[in-house]
């Protein structure tokens, strides 16, 4: 009867023990039948050219585009071809001043993009280099080596400790020189499918391109080379990322919005002058397009990429002493919006080590105890990540072995007879000398359900085996001899090891919760494992096997759920981390994604925000976007705060250009055709350049953090630019005609005043854009005011004295009307401040849908409004689903 007992009490220690779960790969029947190759003899030259036909070289492929090609890419959008255009037709009617300055932006722009692409550009290139290069083969019944890309499935490999698998490969269980053998090898497979520990693999096993052999020797045949092994796959997923960013998306509607604006009114203005002045020197088509060339220049926010541009290169520098390092510049606007974190556990949230954990002490023994017998029964210079973890423990907290002199002894006792961790039995025994008592003990460490066999059983053992178990912590069991009786052992305790979190996960995850930033861990790692962590770090245990991305009773709608509302996902591979980052972009969310491995690139290309962590691959750092220098995941905290003020220097400076644009379309289209009045070209060319390199200097002003992640909400940005620059032109018109019909001023000192009003108006409501609140809530910078100040005192002289002389149309407008313009201009930024703050008070998305319902707008109100219905809904199902996670686990707990 008790043997019976006995017997299940091993099979539930069984059932309960962390297994690793192979990820096997489907061979199809025809790729099946290469694979049964002699391993005494190996393919033949035959056999391996026609399978290279069939299945190619063991490579990467790699995609190359012309880099000439590439460069011109950024010559083009609606935007870049009014510029271009407006830079031909300056060149048709030789105005060479404004084809100079054209063409100098449209370089420069095109530069900074052509540069910081070509930094983001390796990732498949260090995928490649992950691969071993050399590699010994059974070919023509001879051991040969030769070049990793020449493999072909069928062919017969040799792993030995240290080398890098070449491509996938099924284990054959035999030796170099084909005899049997029942040796398992450790495989470092982490960095492909984040896997903590290394993992054990026997006879018919499938090793994976790229991991690494740990432990062991064996032959096995290549079942998959290039493309279709399980790296390759990670490298293809890659290629096929989209390009086109967030921030650029964002943009492109900016532009299209000021170009068709622009394009519009200023063919207006060009057919109204030449019906209106047809047979007149004025009338002159060079004249005309001269004159509505200067108006498009001006209008046309040409600087706009450029300034955005040096905003986020000088954030970057900002982030580089954060130890943040930004890859691609655009990525630093995209990190501000992202509203969900998917993070890597395995050395990212984790240390990526075994760590020694609370263990199970028998009666009678201290947690020092168990270090102690563990460590004498430690295998010497075995690499062993299990052996590692306990010997780490021992040499830290035993006090003993802080004290010796002698590294490879234990005071007071002495090892004189060892058996080595055997397959079979599952354990390492050691015989150890007391030099106190001069008595002999034996200590057995192994498998737990082996060392309570050794000890005729226990169940509070089994209990806490299986206890451990359910939390993913990995069990060691220790035992000792009892005195006089060396063939009778007795438990000393079960050792738990596990990869813990990092000391600051648990405040990092806090702080981006704080920050508006769900946090989700995705890992390749076991479900138990992975909620034992969560649960640590302060996360709701709700973590979903990676099934659910694939489940097939599942509607793409319910997966899409599930995935926006987990804590994370367990047991993935490289395409379910994809899916997920697909499946929460298509939902609308902004998705950063942090990672160190192979396994992450593709997810991390995907990602609108690619975060490689310290200690990372090749293929992951080139694959992201942002690199973290500082171990674990606490720098991204700085790296969300600094993009989130740049985040508001960006939208401040694209609100006042859009603002200032609007304006001077509304007024000069206006004012052209009701008084034929035309601005001086000189003086709108001093206005584009001296207010846009004015507002460079954006990039070091004072900014409000937001508590959210931040959205560019191009409806309100639209609306808001709008309002305000139907205020401006107003003032506009004002000072025209009071200039013009009550004081009677020359048409050149109007010109003059004019240029100091238009300069000065648009350019100082930008110290009420730079926040969304009163612009006294947080004052500029001292080097932005001046900057601003500066340019405006530039233009009063320009204005004042007439600079430019009347061969260009301009003469002196004098102190008097010079400072009234200026100061009229500083007091009305504050009423437009007043009138920002509260359009921004009322305004919403329904607002905007409804006072301007385009189908676009329409349609996505009625979403809205949709899935304001159906929350209700999704959150019972939700709660549904997590309460059957909770009650699965306590109906698992109470049958053991």
């Amino acid at each position: 009867m008790d043997d019976n007992n006995n017997e299940k009490k091993k099979e539930s220690v069984k059932l309960e023990e962390h297994e690793h779960v192979e990820h096997q790969d489907e061979i199809p029947p025809e790729l099946e039948a290469l694979l049964h190759t002699d391993p005494r003899k190996g393919l033949n030259a035959t056999e391996i050219a026609e399978r290279q036909t069939t299945f190619g070289m063991n490579e990467l492929p790699e995609r190359k585009t012309n880099p000439f090609l590439k460069f011109l890419r950024y010559f083009t959008g609606p935007m870049s071809y009014l510029i271009e255009m407006a830079c031909i037709l300056s060149a048709l009617v030789s105005d060479w001043l404004d084809f100079g300055l054209i063409l100098a932006l449209l370089l420069v722009n095109a530069g900074i993009g052509y540069g910081e692409e070509r930094k983001a550009e390796s990732a498949l290139a260090a995928l490649r280099q992950t691969l071993a290069l050399k590699t010994r083969c059974w070919r023509d019944g001879k051991l040969q080596e030769i070049d990793v890309r020449e493999l072909v499935p069928g062919d017969v490999i040799v792993l030995r400790i240290g080398d890098i698998i070449p491509a996938d490969a099924r284990l054959l269980g035999l030796g170099v020189n084909g005899e049997q053998s029942e040796a398992e090898l450790q495989i470092d497979q982490s960095a492909l499918t984040g896997e903590s520990l290394p993992v054990t693999k026997a006879k018919d096993s499938t090793v994976y391109s790229s991991s690494i052999v740990k432990q062991g020797q064996q032959l096995a045949v290549v079942t998959k080379t290039g493309t279709q092994t399980f790296i390759g796959r990670a490298a293809n997923l890659i290629a096929i990322t989209a390009e086109q960013g967030h921030f650029q998306k964002v943009i492109n509607k900016i532009a299209n919005v000021l170009v068709v604006t622009t394009v519009l009114l200023v063919g207006i203005v060009l057919a109204y002058q030449l019906i209106k002045y047809r047979g007149t020197p004025q009338g002159d088509w060079k004249v005309v397009i001269k004159n509505c060339l200067v108006l498009t220049v001006a209008a046309i926010p040409v600087g706009l990429p450029t300034v955005m541009s040096v905003t986020m290169a000088v954030g970057a520098k900002q982030l580089s002493k954060k130890k943040v390092i930004v890859k691609r510049l655009t990525a630093i606007e995209e990190l501000a919006s992202v509203s969900v974190l998917c993070s890597d556990k395995t050395g990212t949230l984790t240390l990526n080590e075994l760590t020694f954990d609370e263990p199970y002490l028998a009666p009678g023994y201290t947690s020092d105890d168990i270090l102690l017998y563990s460590y004498l029964a430690a295998e010497p210079g075995a690499n062993d990540p299990i052996e590692a973890a306990v010997r780490r423990a021992a040499e830290t907290t035993l006090e003993v072995l802080q004290k010796r002199e002698d590294m490879h002894s234990v005071p007071g006792y002495k090892v004189t007879a060892f058996q080595p961790f055997n397959p079979v039995t599952k354990m390492t025994q050691a015989t150890i000398l007391d030099l106190k008592t001069d008595q002999h003990f034996r200590v057995a460490k192994g498998a737990p359900q082996v060392i309570i066999e050794l000890v005729g059983g226990n169940d509070d053992a089994v209990n806490a085996v299986n206890a451990l178990a359910r939390r993913g912590l990995r069990a060691l069991g220790v035992a000792k001899s009892v005195p006089n009786d060396p063939e009778k052992f007795e438990l000393v305790g079960m050792i738990s090891l596990l990869d813990p979190p990092r000391t600051d996960s648990a405040e990092t995850i806090r702080d981006c919760n704080a920050m508006g930033v769900e946090v989700k861990m995705i890992t390749g790692d076991q479900h138990i494992i992975a909620k034992e962590v969560a649960g640590r770090m302060g996360m709701s245990r709700v973590i979903l096997d990676a099934n659910h991305l694939v489940d097939p009773t599942k509607s793409e709608d319910e997966v899409t759920e599930h995935c926006k509302r987990a804590d994370g996902f367990a047991q993935v591979i490289p395409e379910h981390k994809y899916r997920v980052v697909e499946l929460l972009q298509n939902k609308g969310l902004l998705v950063g994604m942090t990672g160190d491995g192979v396994n992450d690139a593709p997810a991390l290309k995907k990602a609108d925000v690619g975060i490689a962590v310290s200690g990372c691959t090749d293929a992951a750092r080139s694959a992201a976007d942002i690199v973290l220098l500082a171990p674990g995941l606490s720098t991204i905290i700085d790296g969300i705060r600094v993009s989130r003020s740049i985040f508001q220097r960006l939208r401040s400076y694209a609100l006042y250009r859009i603002t200032s644009t609007i304006h001077f379309l509304l007024f000069m289209f206006v004012v052209t055709l009701v008084e034929d009045w035309n601005m001086p070209a000189i003086l709108l060319i001093m206005i584009c350049v001296l207010n846009d390199a004015a507002t460079l200097v954006i990039s070091v002003d004072n900014t409000q953090i937001s508590t959210k992640p931040d959205k560019w909400r191009i409806g309100q940005l639209l609306t808001l630019s709008t309002i305000l620059s139907i205020f401006l032109a107003a003032l506009s018109f004002g000072h025209f005609y009071v200039a013009r019909d009550i004081f009677h001023v020359t048409p050149y000192e109007l010109n003059s005043i004019m240029y100091l009003h238009i300069s000065s108006a648009p350019h100082f409501t930008i110290f009420s854009t730079r926040l969304p609140g009163f612009w006294w809530e947080n004052m500029p910078h001292w080097i932005f005011f001046v900057c601003v100040i500066g340019t405006q005192i530039l233009a009063l002289f320009f204005s004042v004295y007439g600079v430019f002389g009347e061969a260009h149309e301009v003469a002196p407008c004098g102190w008097y009307w010079g400072l009234a313009v200026l100061g009229i201009s500083f007091v009305y930024f504050m009423i437009l401040d007043v009138v920002k703050v509260y359009v921004l008070r009322v305004w919403s998305f329904g607002l905007t849908a409804t006072l301007c319902p385009t189908p676009n707008r329409k349609a996505k109100l009625a979403t809205r409004i949709q899935e304001t219905k159906e929350k209700e809904h999704s959150d019972k199902l939700w709660n549904k689903l997590a309460l059957h996670v909770v009650a699965h686990e306590l109906e698992f707990g109470l049958r053991q």
